[in-house]
């Protein structure tokens, strides 16, 4: 039989190496410059997303966050980039680079104090000693979405900025698979489905825009007139 603290030890360390790849993909999709990168980052976030709720739900043996797992494997995954792949078009996804307010180098700078802001409000949120994987989970999943929600304030272009939005709720539920990991069946479903439902409205949005327009620059559009 092998030892309870081991085993805690071990899912730890886990978590900690599926939540460091998680912040690194938060950074990414702020500095990559390419439509179709900053989805597969996003995919590759989703994934290390369901990593840490089977890591935490293993741990607290709840068949919830197994569950939350499988539905972000097969919804963030797979589904929700399927669908804004197939909604949008290929062609907006073949654009060499993204339109953003700030270059690359300061906004790296900007997301690097935003995480560190993410650090500093979650040691004021724990004032209370608390579970490994809390301690770990909240500021990592308030650093994503705060980068997340940068990324959709510098972005000037509608997938990006969809993926942006994703991206912030993938933070939220990173905290939130730790903090509250006896959620109800019936609430991680809603979330999921009001997930998809949102990105599929957006990315059938962004291509009608397109068609439309010949644009997804969001800049652009604040000068369109009415015929």
């Amino acid at each position: 039989m092998s030892d309870p603290n081991t085993t805690l030890l071990t899912l730890i360390k886990l978590n900690h190496l599926a939540g460091g790849l998680f912040l690194i993909t938060a950074f990414g999709l702020v500095a990559m410059r390419q439509v179709l990168a900053s989805l597969n980052l996003f995919i590759l976030q989703s994934i290390l997303l369901a990593a840490s709720a089977f890591l935490v739900g293993y741990q607290y043996s709840t068949v919830h966050l197994y569950t939350v797992a499988l539905i972000t494997l097969g919804i963030k995954s797979l589904l929700i980039p399927w669908l804004l792949y197939r909604t949008v078009g290929e062609e907006i996804y073949t654009r060499r680079e993204i339109i953003q307010v700030l270059n690359i180098p300061m906004s790296l700078l900007i997301s690097a104090g935003l995480a560190i802001f993410a650090f500093l409000l979650s040691s004021h949120l724990l004032s209370a000693p608390g579970q490994p994987f809390v301690k770990f989970n909240l500021p990592i999943g308030i650093a994503g979405l705060l980068l997340g929600a940068y990324a959709v304030v510098v972005r000037r272009e509608a997938v990006p900025q969809v993926i942006g939005i994703l991206s912030m709720e993938n933070g939220a539920f990173f905290s939130g698979v730790a903090i509250a990991s006896d959620l109800p069946l019936i609430a991680e479903l809603a979330a999921a489905f009001d997930v998809l439902i949102i990105a599929f409205v957006m990315g059938l949005l962004t291509r009608r825009i397109y068609q439309r327009v010949g644009t997804t620059a969001v800049g652009q559009m604040t000068s369109l007139k009415e015929e």
